[in-house]
C-alpha cells in the first residue's frame, strides 16, 4: 500500500479556500490550486442535476494514506455536488514522494 495519496478536488471558481479549510480540519497540511475550465455539456448537467459553471479550480492535496478517507468525507460534506462549490473529489495512490517528511529518492545518499 502506498504511504501517500493525492486527492484532486474540482470545484467552482472561488471555492478552493472552502476545500482547503475542510481538508485541514481532517488533517491535511496544504495543497496546490490550479485554475481550469470545465467542458461539461447539457447531458452532464441533466445527469448530475446541476448547472455547470465553466470556470473551475482544481485543488491537489498530498496526504498520508491513513487520513485519505477522512479528507474525502470532509470535502464531500463542505464542497460536494450539493453545495455551492459543486465539487467532485477523487484520490490516487502515490508510488514515491520526496520533500515530504524528509524522504529522499532511493539510492540518493545525503552528501
Amino acid at each position: 500500500m502506498a504511504a501517500y495519496e493525492v486527492i484532486f478536488c474540482i470545484v467552482n471558481d472561488g471555492f478552493s479556500d472552502v476545500v482547503m479549510d475542510a481538508a485541514r480540519e481532517a488533517g491535511a497540511r496544504g495543497g496546490t490550486v490550479m485554475h481550469a475550465r470545465g467542458t461539461a455539456n447539457r447531458e452532464a448537467e441533466k445527469f448530475f442535476g446541476i448547472s455547470v459553471q465553466p470556470e473551475k479550480e482544481i485543488v491537489m492535496i498530498l496526504v498520508p494514506a491513513e487520513i485519505k478517507d477522512d479528507v474525502l468525507r470532509a470535502l464531500y460534506r463542505e464542497a460536494g455536488l450539493k453545495t455551492d462549490g459543486q465539487g467532485i473529489a477523487f484520490a490516487m495512490p502515490v508510488d514515491d514522494a520526496v520533500g515530504v517528511g524528509g524522504e529522499q529518492p532511493a539510492g540518493d545518499d545525503e552528501k
